[in-house]
């Protein structure tokens, strides 16, 4: 019989998860990465039989090439992809700070589609015999094409995995109040160093609608997260919009849609809105290039002046703290 005792043992692992990004910002590489992520039956929910000739006959062949376009607007010739190299300085703040208060913990980050691939980092660690693995999916508002599916691969990988760890995952903070106070406080400094817009927009990730019809609640933590937000900056409901950006396919998603009212708004005389996006908690092509470049010429054809961006937490000081404390609040280590 193996002896565990003698085995290399990780006490306390943490995944930190993001969604993921493609490799480099080329067709090939935008397209493996696509379609990974429009085969997921949790974020496509359309039978196979009718979805897969749509995705591989129009979608890939075409929206590769559109994406891949993009990816390379926000690609750095030195880090890469932001979301990646965002969330990898984020998830070595984490690491730092926990490895001074404990031993023997390592947060590790991986993604859901592309690379390091939630998966492989799973198999890496299937002989370690850790103790407990934790899962922390950078997802603030509780989804299941996003956390649900994280979910899916970490049991799928499981099953194969001899010695099966306790297991906890750490998600849904989007009411947390250190996380909104963080949110709020990039509002605050924006407004500290910039003259503070007619209107702030709160722009989240959207979906389709019978999502919401079928159960899934994120719409309304959407709702909630935004309602702290107003609350805890003091907004009358006149200061503050929540909209839905990143529409895709024809089905109705859930509204309003972001570009829509950027029209709506420039039409009707406001010249500045700031926007940020409190789902993103690492900036990447839909805050860098949809929101920050895209949004805004839309806004300006419309009439307005300026649309200020406020980007995403980060690695800052204050997001890797966060992440830290609420890890803590949550885990159970052995000092």
């Amino acid at each position: 019989m193996h002896d565990q005792s003698s085995s290399p043992t990780h006490k306390n692992v943490i995944l930190i998860v993001n969604l993921g990004t493609p490799d480099t910002p080329t067709y090939w590489s935008t397209m493996r990465y696509l379609q990974e992520f429009l085969s997921d039956r949790r974020v496509i929910e359309i039978p196979k039989a009718i979805w897969y000739p749509i995705l591989y006959g129009f979608i890939l062949p075409f929206r590769s090439l559109s994406s891949s376009k993009k990816y390379l607007r926000v690609f750095d010739q030195q880090k890469g992809l932001p979301l990646r190299y965002l969330t990898q300085d984020l998830v070595r703040g984490i690491n730092d700070n926990l490895n001074k208060q404990y031993n023997n913990v390592e947060c590790i980050m991986a993604m859901r589609y592309g690379n390091p691939h939630i998966s492989k980092i799973m198999q890496s660690l299937a002989n370690s015999y850790v103790k407990n693995l934790y899962i922390l999916p950078l997802f603030p508002q509780y989804s299941a094409t996003t956390t649900a599916t994280i979910m899916d691969i970490v049991g799928d990988e499981l099953k194969k995995w001899r010695y099966v760890p306790n297991i906890q995952f750490i998600h849904g903070f989007w009411d947390n109040p250190i996380y909104i106070k963080t949110i709020c406080n990039n509002i605050l400094a924006h407004w500290k160093h910039h003259e503070r817009a007619e209107k702030l927009l709160l722009s989240f990730h959207g979906l389709p609608e019978r999502n919401l019809q079928k159960g899934d609640p994120y719409y309304c933590l959407c709702q909630k997260t935004s309602r702290l937000i107003a609350q805890k900056l003091k907004l009358n409901e006149n200061e503050y919009e929540v909209v839905f950006q990143s529409r895709f396919g024809p089905s109705k998603w859930l509204q309003p849609y972001t570009e829509d009212r950027l029209i709506a708004l420039g039409k009707q005389g406001i010249k500045k809105l700031d926007i940020i996006a409190p789902g993103f908690i690492v900036d990447c092509l839909e805050t860098d290039d949809e929101i920050a470049n895209e949004y805004a010429e839309i806004f300006e054809e419309a009439g307005g002046e300026s649309l200020h961006y406020i980007p995403a937490m980060n690695a800052s000081p204050t997001s890797v703290n966060f992440f830290t404390e609420y890890i803590k609040d949550t885990a159970t280590f052995n000092a």
